[in-house]
């Protein structure tokens, strides 16, 4: 030590100065450790911060993505006491039973299947259906399916993992019926169509349609992706939103002959994180004896919420689902919001920065790439995002020329007195910090 210095604290005292924050001690020992080691005892805390900002925590999602995949898509509603369930129990006999037989049931009903079963995401639920057709042959892909979807995953790369093999079909901007029955005349035994959910091909295009694809001799299988259930969308009063024209939807993919569907139980479907199988009884059958199976199969956390966002459609109840009640809100109760939010902060530093303003939103997830859905929110002059993240419970906005955004559709109406809790913190962009 050099005479006059003090000596820093020891690890285990400058860790126990910081239990205030609630972290377990062996987190504040590491984060002690390295205040130490890099010579900033003074900061210690803002270290231990840093931690607790890096937990899953809740956040106010006003960037008006609905299916923010960095916020966990589609918000679901769910809460259970600890507990045991008959998860894996039959009732009646008190044997052993299926983990999938119930919420499969109920989602086969929804969708208008024989059969339905559930594992982790999409991804998991198309290399399932793939590897349980490996062993008929090749599987017809077109090469304008050939999608490649967040984190660098492509149906390549998921269809060689599932021990299928690829054969590819058409060309990128049109492929024919013809050349999916060219195809299967040699030899492959399984058509493979995929959702182009998260971009577009537009101009001299042509796609065959499943109602094509199921005339050829061979299950069709389709990856609808962003997991609209049915297109008339019964549990919505009135007709099913325009922005939704030309999704694909599970009851009418399977309709028109498609023999079995995959899809996302986050997206459109608004549920928690899953990937649904839907289909022909025999076949779901094939993909729930895989061995993959046991390996991409879910937990009971996971059935159970899908359970209940599964019963509200079949009850017809859109408002018991976050996900479609955010997105049928009209634009008039969403301006009526940001107006009252606007009043309320009259007389604050803010105030004369904010205005309420009409705003775009969109589905997000990947899906419907094109479509913006009409809504109201904020506008705040100057960049207040990284403020608005900083706060103990985040709010995430965007950035539009030089404003901050704040997209009232995907905010819970609940929330808004915490907006202007939140914005009245803040300081005008002509004034100092």
């Amino acid at each position: 030590m050099v005479p006059g210095v003090d000596r820093p604290p020891s690890v285990d005292q400058l860790a126990r100065s910081l239990a205030a924050s609630g972290l377990p001690h062996p987190l504040l020992v590491t984060e002690a450790r390295a205040a130490i080691a890099a010579n900033d005892v003074a900061g210690a805390a803002d270290r231990v911060r840093a931690r607790q900002r890096r937990l899953l925590r809740p956040v106010i999602n006003a960037t008006g993505v609905l299916l923010h995949t960095n916020m966990g898509r589609a918000p679901v509603a769910y809460e259970t006491a600890a507990g045991y369930s008959n998860l894996e129990l039959d009732l009646e006999s008190g044997a052993r039973g299926s983990r999938q037989s119930a919420v499969g049931d109920l989602i086969a009903a929804a969708c208008g299947a024989e059969a339905a079963m559930v594992v982790n995401n999409c991804a998991s639920a198309v290399l399932l259906a793939l590897a349980a057709r490996a062993p008929h042959g090749g599987v017809a892909v077109s090469r304008g399916e050939l999608v490649e979807i967040g984190g660098s995953f492509r149906v390549p790369d998921v269809m060689a993992q599932s021990g299928a093999q690829l054969v590819e079909v058409g060309t990128t901007n049109r492929t024919r019926a013809a050349d999916y029955r060219a195809a299967v005349d040699n030899g492959a035994g399984t058509v493979l169509k995929v959702h182009q959910s998260n971009y577009k091909i537009v101009g001299f295009t042509e796609e065959a349609s499943i109602s094509q694809l199921a005339a050829l001799d061979a299950p069709v299988l389709a990856d609808i992706g962003s997991g609209l259930l049915d297109a008339n969308c019964p549990w919505l009063e009135g007709a099913p939103p325009s922005w939704l024209q030309d999704e694909p939807a599970a009851r009418q993919t399977l309709r028109d002959g498609a023999d079995l569907v995959m899809f996302s139980g986050d997206k459109l479907f608004g549920g928690p994180q899953a990937g649904i199988i839907a289909g022909r009884a025999d076949l779901v059958r094939a993909c729930s004896r895989h061995p993959l199976a046991r390996a991409l199969r879910p937990g009971s956390l996971v059935l159970d919420a899908l359970q209940a966002t599964t019963l509200a459609y079949l009850h017809r109840d859109g408002d018991a689902i976050p996900f479609w009640r955010m997105a049928s809100i009209p634009v008039d109760t969403l301006t009526a919001r940001a107006t009252a939010i606007v009043d309320q902060l009259t007389g604050t530093a803010i105030g004369p920065d904010v205005h309420a303003a009409p705003t775009d939103a969109v589905p997000g997830g990947g899906t419907l790439p094109t479509v913006t859905i009409p809504s109201a929110g904020l506008v705040v002059r100057g960049d207040h995002t990284e403020a608005l993240r900083a706060l103990d419970l985040p709010i995430v906005g965007r950035v539009d020329d030089a404003t901050t955004v704040l997209d009232l559709r995907t905010v819970d109406a609940t929330d808004d007195h915490l907006v202007v809790e939140a914005l009245s913190t803040l300081v005008s962009p002509g004034e100092s910090a």
